[in-house]
């Protein structure tokens, strides 16, 4: 079974180009992605909404036009296996997860999702197959509509040089930049 227009060996190869490694979240991630696009109204202009932030947001960023830096590629924190793809007007579209219901005969997939093993006791080798095997069977499809107002979809607005630094920030964050207000993550190195 394709995940998109590739063949199991060849996204695998694409996954650690990008990711660095074939990890099990974007290769079911990949098959999340297929699903939910194949559910979706040809010719829609749609977004991603992501629940997690591992993994299953870079199988997006391989699938399809949705990403970070054109803001079509949203993340909600909750720790969950889903992704939803909406009509990015109406907010109408199809949400896909693992159903834990669905993996009795994927038993090396069931013990990765619930973390019923640890990472050291996991057998990859195990686990790629069933998740190659398993494909899109293991996914739950649903309708659902997205509340686009809960979405940070917002321009930055007017930019402004913060006198502090000198580096332009949005004029919405006040007079000075967020680096310099709340104290930047990083300083400088000597």
């Amino acid at each position: 079974m394709n995940i998109g227009p590739y063949e199991f060996s060849e996204f695998k190869e694409l996954a650690v180009k990008f990711h660095g490694y074939a990890a099990p979240g974007l290769l079911i991630g990949g098959y999340m992605t297929t699903a939910a696009m194949a559910a979706l109204p040809a010719g829609v202009l749609f977004e991603a909404l992501v629940e997690t932030y591992n993994c299953l947001p870079d199988a997006v960023q391989l699938l399809t036009p949705c990403s970070t830096g054109n803001k079509r590629l949203h993340v909600a924190p909750y720790g969950k296996t889903a992704l939803s793809l909406f009509d990015k007007y109406t907010g109408r579209g199809i949400r896909a997860r693992v159903d834990p219901g669905l993996l009795g005969p994927w038993p090396e997939i069931r013990a990765w999702i619930m973390k019923e093993k640890s990472k050291e006791e996991q057998d990859e080798a195990l686990l790629e197959r069933q998740i190659a095997e398993a494909g899109t069977t293991i996914i739950a499809l649903q309708p659902v509509s997205v509340d686009l107002s809960r979405l940070n979809r917002k321009s930055d607005g007017p930019l402004a040089v913060c006198p502090r630094c000198g580096e332009s920030f949005p004029t919405a964050h006040g007079s000075l930049c967020r680096a310099c207000t709340e104290g930047a993550p990083y300083s400088a190195a000597s």
